[in-house]
């Protein structure tokens, strides 16, 4: 039996590369007066293939029974791996934005676009989040017998 799917590790994969692609889109923002600054973006379904590998790679710890009552042995219930504590955008598929409209000074970044994104960006977190919050409800539910 499987305390915490591959649903909740999925969820908690989507919650980090939302974050990553947050930091690429508000440093575009920030950068929106500095001259010959190239906008960056980060290709999500790509990132998340990438995370996916990442973890699948890792060491994974497994449970031990020591009684003929306990779970059943051989299932992850977890990761050991040092890679997945941290990501940063430079192990994931970053792109330039491409952008016909370049000001005087080089600069091409949309700040309109941009805003956008990241409001888009900003719905898509909170629901992997209230997704995620709604599946560790149910293990409460459970945990505490129902009531």
């Amino acid at each position: 039996m499987k305390i915490f799917d591959a649903t909740l590790s999925q969820l908690e994969r989507s919650l980090d590369v939302r974050l990553l692609r947050h930091n690429l889109l508000a440093a575009n923002a920030a950068n929106v007066d500095t001259p010959g600054f190239r906008p960056k973006d980060l290709d999500f379904t790509a990132a998340m293939v990438s995370v996916e590998n990442r973890s699948r790679d890792g060491d994974t710890l497994e449970a031990v029974s020591t009684a003929p009552g306990h779970m059943e042995i051989g299932v992850p219930i977890g990761s050991a791996s040092a890679q997945d504590a941290e990501l940063s955008p430079k192990d994931l598929p970053v792109v330039d934005i491409p952008s016909s409209n370049a000001s005087l000074d080089g600069n091409t970044v949309d700040l309109d676009r941009t805003m956008v994104a990241m409001a888009e960006n900003a719905l898509q977190y909170g629901a992997s989040a209230r997704a995620a919050a709604s599946k560790l409800a149910i293990l409460k539910y459970v945990a505490s017998d129902g009531s």
